[in-house]
């Protein structure tokens, strides 16, 4: 195969898109930049169908190597191991936009593999593996509604900015990630600095405008590579058990999903299939029917009657109607060890939080080919079986649970304080105990609570809602709050966090071919309602952030030396500033600027601590009165040691007003005594006297 190249000018760069030169025996396409960044996207697809599958499987792996940016790993193996956080990421970001486009009962199995094989740290690759999917996918010839390509949206002083650089990004209020075909939005990503909701529209149609130029060129790409489409059809249906199963179920269907408990409903259903796959399962020569036969035609028929009731103004599921919110219960203080925690519950989803602080010591370093970075805010989800009433393996986060702490994190990150403000490394864990939908938007809440709670000074509390959407062509209907069910038998999943002033962060993933703008607008003007609400839900408990930490959090202390007297506490091969630790129980890091951060368990060491590192780097003035502990005795006077380290000559004569013959018959070793400065010479001597404190004889 000969190479063919696309060239297309896109966010200020040239992207050259590529095929046929490596990786000939999958369907390669390099995608590069002219500032030196290269991805390669591997995708096999195969034309053989499983028919023993029952879903999509579709599977994306993407890596950064070291190689790309010149750098070696760090830590004891020095080759790629299993992939970071920041990887699985973008694996869902691929998936989300891709697998929408493959059509309905389409099995056969999809791999894409992207891998950046050259990297300038200033631009992120995401966007480059995002589009080289789309085009190695449809250069396969499957049956792929595409091409789709992508861009990332900065906004700074009114305007936005296409695909900003990292140090753009550093002074952005907003960093979204916006994926479409060439008609419609199919997923949205992003984090922001509470903007309001028609900035955040802007910048998805943006975004959309301005990466369609890509699409085009992955298009001309495809056409010069002569790719043949394949013959694919999807797979007859069984029209005549069709009829009967929808005969004997679509009045117990409608039954059921009246029953407003998960549960109960869950239950009946069940026992529904199974009465239906006993009667219609069959092995006969001429009349096959298998048990997936039956469960995807009261599938089907669950879809049908739970679409067709909120389109045509019935209730939901629950009861509610399309704007309505679950009722909220919130309470903080629920761990009384943890330094800050919440519980928060809404309508059948519930989630416990806890917060921890720590010292710097306890950030998160992250080692990639983009450079080391440093978090000081972590936020983890865990989704454990028995919240949805199963069981299953309980051990590593999923791929899932990584992408909904994330988006949670995100949601939190425009209100915390600077490390200035607040210089503790913070922990947030969200253990999901209950799930019905929206269980990451309750992460939200539930942190926002237990951070007020902890006494971390936020600039706001933050809310999250789960939006919905039932589209059938031009009719459709948004839903607030949505339950587990809705969104699996709906057309969307919009998400959206952030303050009474505004967005902080949204994500959107499409199950349809897009949706358009006008959808968009009417999902976040309903979502800012429900937002609000839920607000003053919370508010009920906590309103605003602890004036105190928790008795059970750790101390910070925070002050300056002269930097000159670092070796003070430092002292001789560490002896000084290791005993400090040893004898306080506190921990202490010293800036080169003099900076001191005391980290100590409670007030108390804390306190200890900076006393002891201040009488190290304290300068003695002459006329100073000082306590002080008799060293050494000798003929001539006393030695007293004033300061850690920093003695003083206590001569004879400046002893007492009255003539004493031995220094003995006035003090002992290890007497503390109360004496002036006299005199500081050039060397640093210190003359001492005990005589000008004491009165004048009569």
């Amino acid at each position: 195969m000969s190479v063919i190249q696309q060239t297309v000018k896109f966010g200020g760069k040239i992207l050259t898109l590529e095929t046929g030169k490596v990786a000939r025996q999958a369907n390669s396409v390099m995608v590069r930049t002219d500032d030196g960044t290269v991805v390669m996207v591997n995708v096999v697809a195969k034309k053989e169908a499983n028919p023993s599958k029952d879903f999509f499987p579709l599977r994306v792996d993407y890596q950064e190597k070291f190689y790309a940016s010149g750098q070696i790993p760090g830590g004891f193996f020095k080759r790629e191991g299993r992939p970071s956080e920041r990887e699985i990421l973008i694996c869902r970001l691929i998936d989300r936009p891709i697998r929408p486009l493959f059509p309905k009962n389409f099995t056969n199995e999809v791999q894409i593999v992207a891998t950046v094989l050259s990297l300038n740290p200033d631009s992120d690759p995401d966007i480059l593996a995002l589009i080289g999917a789309s085009a190695a996918v449809k250069l396969t010839g499957a049956p792929f509604n595409g091409p789709m390509a992508a861009a990332r949206v900065g906004y700074k002083d009114g305007s936005y900015i296409l695909n900003p650089t990292q140090e753009e990004l550093k002074t952005s209020d907003l960093n979204l990630v916006v994926a479409g075909t060439s008609t419609s939005v199919l997923m949205v990503e992003s984090e922001a600095k509470m903007l309001p909701e028609d900035v955040m529209l802007g910048a998805v149609m943006y975004g959309h405008e301005q990466f369609q130029p890509v699409i085009a060129a992955i298009n001309e790409l495809v056409a010069k590579a002569g790719t043949v489409a394949w013959d694919w059809q999807a797979p007859a249906t069984n029209a005549d058990l069709e009829s009967k199963v929808q005969a004997d179920c679509q009045d117990k269907i409608t039954q059921y999903y009246l029953i407003q408990d998960k549960v109960e409903r869950h239950k009946q259903l069940g026992l529904l299939k199974d009465e239906m796959t006993s009667k219609y399962v069959c092995a006969e020569e001429n009349n096959v029917v298998t048990e997936k036969d039956v469960t995807n035609i009261i599938a089907a028929l669950e879809k049908s009657i739970v679409r067709g009731n909120v389109l045509t103004g019935k209730p939901r599921i629950d009861g509610r109607d399309v704007t309505s919110i679950r009722p909220i219960a919130t309470e903080v203080s629920f761990l009384p060890r943890a330094h800050g925690s919440a519980l928060f519950t809404r309508g059948e989803t519930q989630s416990i939080t806890a917060i921890t602080l720590g010292s710097g010591r306890d950030a998160q370093m992250s080692d990639g080919p983009m450079g080391e970075v440093k978090d000081n805010f972590m936020l983890h989800y865990n989704f454990p079986p028995y919240c949805v009433g199963e069981t299953g393996m309980v051990g590593a986060p999923k791929r899932r649970e990584i992408g909904h702490g994330k988006l949670a994190r995100r949601g939190i990150q425009a209100v915390l304080p600077s490390v200035e403000e607040f210089p503790y490394v913070i922990r947030s864990v969200c253990e999901i105990t209950e799930s019905n939908g929206s269980s990451s938007m309750a992460s939200i809440c539930g942190t926002s609570l237990a951070l007020m709670n902890a006494g971390v000074p936020i600039k706001a509390p933050v809310a999250g809602i789960a939006m919905g959407l039932i589209k059938d062509k031009d009719n459709f209907a948004v839903l607030s709050d949505i339950l587990g069910d809705e969104d699996h038998l709906g057309d969307m999943d919009f998400k959206v966090a952030g303050t009474s002033e505004g967005i902080t962060a949204l994500q959107m993933d499409i199950k349809i071919d897009g949706i358009t703008e006008e959808i968009m607008q009417k999902a976040l003007c309903q979502a800012k309602q429900g937002r609000l609400h839920i607000l003053g839900e919370m508010q009920k408990s906590i309103s605003k952030s602890a004036s105190e930490l928790s008795e059970h959090a750790p101390q910070i202390i925070t002050f300056k030396i002269n930097p000159e007297k670092i070796g003070d506490v430092i002292g001789k091969g560490g002896a000084t500033i290791r005993a400090l630790t040893e004898e306080t129980g506190a921990s202490v890091d010293l800036k080169d600027d003099g900076t001191v951060q005391i980290f100590a368990e409670n007030k108390a060491a804390g306190d200890e601590a900076r006393e002891r590192i201040e009488a190290l780097t304290k300068d003695l003035e002459i006329g100073e009165i000082i306590e002080g502990k008799v060293m050494r005795i000798v003929d001539f006077g006393a030695f007293v040691n004033l300061l850690p380290g920093k003695d003083g000559l206590l001569h004879i004569s400046q002893i007492s007003n009255e003539r004493i013959e031995n220094v003995t018959d006035v003090l002992a070793e290890g007497q503390m005594v109360t004496v002036k400065v006299l005199d500081i010479d050039r060397q640093g001597r210190v003359k001492l006297s005990m005589k000008e404190l004491a009165a004048a004889p009569a």
